[in-house]
């Protein structure tokens, strides 16, 4: 979770082959699922949502895209089980 606005930018042209400033939201997150970052391009410039979760960790669809709504489902997180 060491990139910032370009090392994002370059993973998702790179890796998933897609243009950063098409209007798309790129979630990356972290091998322990409890940090998430965002990254978008608005009109002129990078935005990145940076969340990190106490207690909770990030359940991912197994989907390459999502929707918004699947998105704000992402961002609320799961409770850890306390086995």
């Amino acid at each position: 979770m060491r990139r910032s606005f370009d090392g994002l930018a370059l993973a998702a042209r790179e890796h998933l082959d897609e243009d950063p400033q098409g209007g798309a939201l790129f979630a990356f997150v972290n091998k322990r699922r409890n940090r998430l970052k965002v990254l978008w391009f608005d009109r002129n410039g990078y935005c990145i949502l940076y969340k990190r979760l106490s207690g909770a960790r990030f359940e991912l669809p197994s989907t390459r895209t999502i929707s918004a709504s699947a998105l704000g489902e992402v961002l609320r997180g799961v409770e850890k089980s306390r086995d």
